[in-house]
């Protein structure tokens, strides 16, 4: 999906408020759903193309390590698109499935599992209410997908539901320096701030509404979920690196981090 001018919101967090939520979760859905076409087009050689890998630059999982050991293990995916991660997940043993709230990016994601010769489930769902049983995975997980388009407060409890004790919760999202940086009269990356840290929670594009929370807030909700922070991997491109996603630029993202992976563990 192609860069949308940001305009901002200074809200507080309405977590109670259930009806606020599905009114961002269904603008979401139709965007996505309108987009879908496009954006698998645009993308699906680049994605996994070799192996799991993560992010804008393609980060090899071999090298990233914010899965672990995948094969046996019973994996979801939020926001799986087209189904790339889970597919190479699948073709290194494990036993995936995606879950994504756009019916149209499944529709590609059941085309992609039958070129690559694989067959997992694919569930249409928003990540805030997911209809699985509990302890159900030993990993989730989530490459700049569901976990940024719903609210942070109802999406990892949720989470830490469908989690076995010890079970693993990593998922990437653009970090607080892109979205404290975005310059909107540019409609580009800048290097100097332009938001205030401390009203960080939600803010919309022409398209989507999407979720940023502070460091301290993220670390406070995943310790209210019953998670152990093991890692926060700030994704750094190689100078060689390429991507088919050009709003953001690699000299940035070589000097600043432009997207990280939350690396969590859920209590035994």
């Amino acid at each position: 999906m192609t860069q949308a001018k940001v305009v901002r919101t200074r809200a507080t967090r309405d977590n109670a408020d259930d009806v606020v939520s599905q009114v961002y979760l269904d603008r979401n859905r139709e965007t996505w759903n309108r987009v879908s076409d496009g954006y698998q087009k645009d993308h699906n050689g680049f994605l996994c193309a070799d192996g799991m890998a993560w992010g804008l630059w393609q980060a090899p999982e071999s090298q990233v390590n914010a899965l672990g050991e995948v094969q046996g293990k019973d994996t979801l995916e939020v926001g799986c698109g087209g189904g790339q991660c889970s597919i190479a997940l699948a073709q290194a043993g494990a036993r995936p499935v995606g879950v994504d709230m756009s019916g149209q990016q499944l529709v590609h994601a059941k085309e992609h599992q039958v070129a690559a010769g694989v067959e997992f489930p694919l569930i249409e769902a928003n990540v805030e209410n997911i209809p699985l049983p509990d302890a159900s995975f030993d990993i989730v997980f989530c490459d700049h997908g569901a976990l940024t388009y719903a609210d942070p407060h109802k999406s990892i409890p949720e989470m830490a539901r469908l989690l076995r004790p010890g079970g693993l919760l990593s998922f990437n999202i653009s970090s607080v320096f892109r979205d404290l940086c975005w310059d909107n009269e540019a409609n580009q990356l800048g290097d100097r701030l332009t938001e205030d840290y401390f009203d960080l929670f939600r803010f919309h594009t022409e398209t989507v509404v999407a979720y940023q929370l502070t460091y301290g807030d993220w670390i406070r909700l995943f310790r209210a979920g019953g998670f152990v922070v093991e890692d926060l991997i700030e994704l750094r491109p190689p100078a060689d690196a390429t991507t088919t996603y050009p709003y953001v630029s690699k000299e940035w993202a070589r000097r600043f981090p432009v997207e990280n992976i939350w690396k969590v563990r859920k209590a035994a």
